[in-house]
């Protein structure tokens, strides 16, 4: 089963890929399988380096907070 947490796009590329922030970390993917354009504050999916498809801002963002409370509830356990 794989989780794909929303990233956000933050710089689009000559080369047909973008660099994503997923929760603090950026790195740089690859937008080749994606037939709409993106944008700078997009959020997306990603599946081995690839953005599979664009989500709706605000869907991204109850994602990132259920994460975010994932995260915080480990954290409390360890």
């Amino acid at each position: 089963m794989c989780l794909s947490v929303p990233s956000q796009v933050v710089e689009i590329h000559d080369d047909a890929s973008v660099t994503v922030d997923t929760m603090g970390v950026r790195r740089k993917v690859s937008s080749h399988l994606m037939a709409e354009p993106l944008n700078i504050g997009d959020y997306v999916l990603i599946h081995i380096g690839f953005v599979m498809n664009k989500i709706d801002h605000q869907d991204a963002q109850e994602s990132l907070a259920l994460y975010q409370e994932i995260i915080e509830k480990m954290s409390e356990q360890e």
